[in-house]
């Protein structure tokens, strides 16, 4: 166990990998050092910090010993099975709770770094930690994977007024992404995303993972979220999980459960998560007469309790225009509860309306008008939220192994 409070990579002279198991897939003792680079690992909860530790974790018991690379987070224990080097980090003030990684001037950072014999590195952010890996990926002539995962220009153009600089950016993270060895996308639609910003090589879709055993729901999860929540048995529970942040359009979500009350429809709602417009999201919700069904949760590291929340989620409500693959929509759906996306969206890629998902028109009465039509048919929603489960749900285990072998490609090739 590696068990670190330091704002760098001190002690790190030798990764330790104690309990981690060795396949034979790839030949009897062969084992890889992989180093998984990211802006935002914990204690930030979010779909990337999910990625990375669950890549860290399977990777580290499969392939060989894997290392997150991420910024310090000031008081946060690391106390994972496998290696996480933090480097000295600031906080970015529009931002919090993130912060940004300055290993250019913490000299322990660079020389654990240096130390560490890394057969691959793998960008999960193309910024700080990204560029960190670049460089170290050029200087040893090992093999970059580049993962994008996020609209970085809708991020720019929230807190940069001036849309010369916001192309600039963009065209920077164009750049980083094409010097990567391989870059990965969650899903189609994100690599056209990529496109839209100028980057004109080739991706490869490695689609993400459920870490949670919807099974759970057939185990008292279920009874302990209604507990939690202070709900009755007949209660309609809709549910957000993710950042609290107005990208992810979350101002259309409360003026559609303002109209949801205004048809007449009883239901409770909870958000699961933090961000900078927690505060305003709950003045909004109160100016609109919703705030005694409404509760703001925070945010849920520990993971079965969270399990908890969805297993008693009728629906899990996700609008966003912002994200690209959030892993929210596999996380409810491995409960058997479906999610009501924006047909525009990335997210509606792999959902089929009335199938394995619901699909709705990108305006607050059409959102609202679907979400009373299905709060009337709890049949279909049941029926919809098991195929949910059989379409959308894969384990972090399974993703891991298709990554592995993408690894091991990468780097014999790279050694002939």
């Amino acid at each position: 166990m590696i068990n670190r409070n330091t704002s760098a990579l001190r002690g790190n002279r030798r990764m330790d990998t104690r309990g981690a198991r060795r396949s034979t897939k790839w030949g009897t003792g062969v084992s890889y050092c992989s180093g998984l680079f990211s802006d935002v690992f914990l204690p930030v909860m979010d779909g990337v910090t999910v990625t990375v530790y669950n890549y860290a974790l399977w990777l580290n018991r499969t392939l060989g010993p894997a290392a997150v690379v991420t910024p310090g987070f000031p008081g946060y224990v690391d106390e994972e099975e496998f290696a996480v080097f933090r480097c000295r980090s600031i906080p970015i003030p529009q931002r919090p709770p993130y912060r940004f990684a300055v290993p250019r001037l913490d000299g322990s950072a660079r020389r654990g770094l240096r130390d560490t014999k890394f057969d691959l590195v793998h960008a999960h952010s193309p910024f700080s930690a990204g560029r960190t890996a670049l460089r170290l990926a050029r200087r040893r002539r090992i093999p970059l994977v580049a993962t994008f995962h996020t609209k970085y220009r809708d991020d720019f153009q929230t807190n940069v007024p001036f849309e010369p600089v916001v192309d600039w950016i963009v065209r920077r993270i164009v750049e980083f992404y094409s010097a990567a060895d391989e870059v990965w996308v969650p899903n189609a639609r994100t690599g056209e995303t990529l496109e839209s910003y100028g980057y004109r090589g080739d991706y490869q879709v490695v689609a993400n993972g459920v870490d949670l055993d919807g099974q759970g729901r057939k185990s008292g999860l279920r009874e302990e979220g209604q507990r939690l929540l202070g709900l009755q048995d007949d209660d309609f529970l809709l549910m957000f999980v993710g950042q609290h942040v107005w990208e992810k359009n979350l101002a259309f979500l409360i003026q559609a459960l303002a109209r949801l009350k205004a048809l007449g429809r009883s239901f409770r709602m909870a958000f699961v998560g933090e961000g900078y417009a927690r505060k305003q999201m709950e003045e909004m919700v109160r100016r609109l007469d919703i705030g005694e069904v409404t509760r703001f949760v925070g945010v849920i590291r520990d993971r079965r309790l969270l399990s908890a929340y969805y297993a008693r989620a009728d629906l899990l409500l996700f609008p966003s225009l912002y994200d690209n693959a959030p892993l929210a929509v596999r996380e409810a759906a491995s409960f058997h509860v479906p999610a009501v996306v924006l047909q525009e969206s990335n997210t509606a890629e792999n959902v089929v309306d009335g199938v394995n998902g619901f699909l709705a028109a990108g305006s607050v009465d059409a959102y609202a008008e679907r979400l009373a039509a299905l709060m009337d048919d709890s049949r279909l929603v049941k029926k919809v939220g098991r195929k949910a489960q059989k379409t959308l749900c894969r384990s972090w285990e399974d993703v891991a192994e298709e990554v592995a072998d993408r690894y091991v490609h990468l780097i014999t090739g790279n050694r002939r």
